[in-house]
């Protein structure tokens, strides 16, 4: 009788598992979607922003940037949307929404920051630090965020893509310099995060 109890709860156990691989590797699947739409818009936003500014010479037109999560984020409630009425939401779900939330947050909020500090800033050499390493500061943080989502979905390739757009985007940064050519960092964790979608995609279709 005991015995029969074990193997119930061995089954049970199983059961619990493969159930939380499932919506993991669906999850992750669905994640391809929101990667390639912010991708997409990451690279669009930072040409249009390099050209206005190479055109203009004005870096005022940064500040085009708070337009992205205006379209961006009605996208996103849209695709999560569609995705509810055909799967649940569960932990890992939240989790993987909570960092990206965070991780909005935290970068405008820094650029928030820094736009203001730029228009009430006394201190001109704190302004130019702050404003010339803003980009370096955002891809880092953008870098980390698909990190540590790689490592709750648990998928190899989201990891090692938010490693290179971090690293690698700042160190593109101080190789082109404070800049309107710093944009193309922009261009280039975009082209990484609609590629690694493109790829995750591909992994569980």
């Amino acid at each position: 009788m005991e015995q029969n109890k074990e193997m119930t709860a061995q089954e049970s156990l199983k059961l619990i598992t493969e159930t939380m691989n499932n919506n993991r590797r669906e999850i992750v699947r669905s994640s391809g979607n929101y990667f390639l739409l912010w991708g997409i818009l990451l690279t669009l936003f930072s040409l249009l922003v390099y050209a206005f500014w190479k055109t203009t010479g004005n870096a005022a037109w940064n500040n085009l940037w708070f337009a992205m999560p205006l379209i961006g984020y009605p996208l996103s409630v849209w695709l999560k949307n569609r995705e509810n009425s055909v799967r649940a939401e569960n932990f890992i779900s939240r989790t993987s929404g909570a960092i990206w939330t965070s991780f909005g947050i935290f970068a405008c909020s820094v650029a928030l920051f820094t736009v203001l500090l730029g228009v009430f800033g006394k201190n001109a050499l704190a302004n130019i630090v702050v404003l010339a390493s803003l980009t370096a500061q955002i891809v880092l943080l953008f870098g980390l965020a698909e990190t540590i989502s790689g490592c709750v979905l648990k998928n190899r390739v989201i990891q090692i893509a938010g490693w290179i757009t971090g690293i690698g985007g700042v160190a593109i940064y101080f190789i082109l310099g404070a800049n309107e050519e710093q944009m193309f960092i922009f261009t280039f964790a975009g082209i990484i995060l609609a590629a690694t979608g493109l790829i995750v995609k591909h992994q569980y279709k």
